[in-house]
C-alpha cells in the first residue's frame, strides 16, 4: 500500500480551512491542496491527483454531496477515497454520507493535533 501523501481539502470557511491545512501539513507531512468551493474543487481537483478528498458538506453554492456526485463523473476521480468534515454527524446523516459513498466522517470542530491521525486511519481502513 502507497502511504497517504496528497490531500484535496474542500471548505469554504477561510478560518477553518487555515487550522485544518496547518494540522494536516505541519503536524501531519501532507501535501494539501484547498479549494474554496466545490466549483474549484472540480477545476483543480484531476490535475492536483489526490489520494484522499475531504469534503466539507455545508458550501454555499455547490455542496459537499454535490460535489462529490461531480466529481465521481471524472474518470480519474472515481476511486479516490472520500471523508465528510461536519458538524452535522447525527447516525442518520452520517449513514447518508456513507451511502452516497463517502469512505467517513469527521466531526467538526476537529482536533487539528489529531486530524492527521484520524484521516490517516480512514486511509487505511480503505486500503485494508
Amino acid at each position: 500500500m502507497n502511504s497517504l501523501q496528497r490531500v484535496l481539502y474542500v471548505e469554504d470557511e477561510p478560518d477553518i480551512q487555515a487550522v485544518a491545512r496547518l494540522a494536516l501539513e505541519v503536524v501531519g507531512g501532507l501535501m494539501v491542496k484547498t479549494c474554496s468551493s466545490g466549483e474549484e474543487a472540480l477545476r483543480e481537483a484531476t490535475a492536483f491527483e489526490p489520494q484522499l478528498i475531504l469534503l466539507d458538506v455545508m458550501m454555499p453554492g455547490m455542496d459537499g454531496p454535490g460535489t462529490l456526485r461531480a466529481l465521481r463523473q471524472r474518470p480519474s476521480l472515481v476511486d479516490v477515497p472520500v471523508v465528510f468534515m461536519t458538524a452535522k454527524v447525527q447516525p442518520q446523516e452520517v449513514s447518508s454520507y456513507t451511502a452516497m459513498g463517502a469512505l467517513g466522517v469527521i466531526a467538526k470542530p476537529f482536533d487539528p493535533m489529531t486530524l492527521a491521525t484520524q484521516v490517516r486511519g480512514l486511509w487505511g481502513e480503505h486500503h485494508a
